[in-house]
């Protein structure tokens, strides 16, 4: 529990989403107890008026100067989705950004948390990457409209802060995995993909399961609750627009990754890598380093523990996830 809270409302957008709802217990476990979660029911967040109304409503009566916003709303899929939809995921994700910070700072919010993504980082950063080198080169092709767009709210974090001294902070996530993940085969991320594919072909008696690439590039992952504990302290206790990564500090090859994925599922069968679908960026893998500087957040939770955690949620709670066609 800590005081930060107390009095505090607290608006997160995408907060019944992924990672939404572990923020919410996180923030739930701190002390928070006025918070309003946006859906998208209500809400187009990329809409001018539809901003004005969420702040018309839940700033009403009360001193904004006492409201934090932690912004996780995102349109955001895997590489299939990124390669069918890249204006979509440009738009939407950009206007959200913008605009929802804009009308903060007019209200005058107190804080404002920005959820960045790793694709903003150049195609050929070196890895581990650090956050100095968010700027040395063009994002991997294939999620370059997206990352793009959510890296321009680090360039309006500085900016307002800059011009404004409006209190926001950018943090960047690896790549998430956990319980509640979106095992959607047409959407997506590939730890899902692969447990709900592994799972579904050992049930068929499949002897082959078909992978993306070659399973060279690496890739780091962050355990959910592990994100959303670095969201909640960085919140309490950031106080500047420095980028911040939120990583494991474990990079693993995909081919790894796969093989692994098989054994803790059953899967018995052979991996056939499809070496006419994208890699994706070559290497992943983050310095973790300043978090632990800046606010004393680290990672807790092992990676392969995580990967038992979620195949073991999927496995209880397959049921309730949509079926849709297995696009490989």
């Amino acid at each position: 529990m800590t005081t930060f809270w107390n009095n505090k409302k607290v608006i997160v957008t995408g907060g019944a989403g992924f990672l939404g709802s572990f923020v919410i217990a996180k923030l739930k476990e701190r002390g928070a107890t006025d918070i309003y979660i946006p859906l998208i029911e209500d809400y187009d967040l990329t809409s001018h008026a539809d901003i004005k109304r969420l702040f018309d409503l839940t700033l009403e009566g009360i001193d904004p100067a006492n409201v934090v916003i932690i912004h996780l709303a995102a349109n955001v899929g895997g590489i299939g989705a990124n390669r069918e939809h890249p204006a979509e995921f440009f738009y939407d994700n950009l206007m959200m950004g913008v605009e929802l910070m804009h009308q903060a700072w007019q209200r005058g919010v107190g804080k404002f948390t920005a959820i960045g993504t790793v694709c903003a980082y150049p195609k050929f950063t070196p890895v581990p990457f650090k956050e100095d080198d968010l700027w040395i080169g063009y994002p991997e092709e294939t999620n370059a409209p997206y990352g793009l767009a959510k890296k321009m709210m680090l360039v309006q974090s500085e900016a307002y802060r800059q011009q404004y001294a409006f209190n926001s902070i950018y943090l960047l996530p690896v790549n998430l995995y956990g319980p509640r993940d979106n095992f959607n085969l047409e959407t997506s991320h590939v730890i899902p993909a692969l447990i709900r594919k592994a799972i579904e072909a050992q049930e068929r008696g499949d002897k082959e399961l078909v992978v993306w690439g070659d399973g060279s590039p690496t890739r780091e992952f962050l355990y959910v609750e592990d994100a959303a504990d670095g969201i909640v302290t960085a919140t309490e206790t950031y106080n500047a627009s420095d980028p911040v990564n939120l990583g494991s500090g474990y990079e693993i090859p995909i081919k790894d990754l796969a093989e692994m994925i098989a054994r803790l599922t059953g899967f018995e069968g052979s991996l056939i890598w499809d070496t006419d679908k994208p890699n994706g960026q070559p290497r992943r893998g983050l310095d973790v380093a300043r978090a632990k500087e800046y606010f004393g957040w680290e990672a807790k939770v092992p990676f392969e523990e995580g990967m038992r955690r979620t195949i073991e949620w999927y496995k209880e709670n397959r049921e309730h996830v949509p079926a849709k066609d297995d696009l490989c």
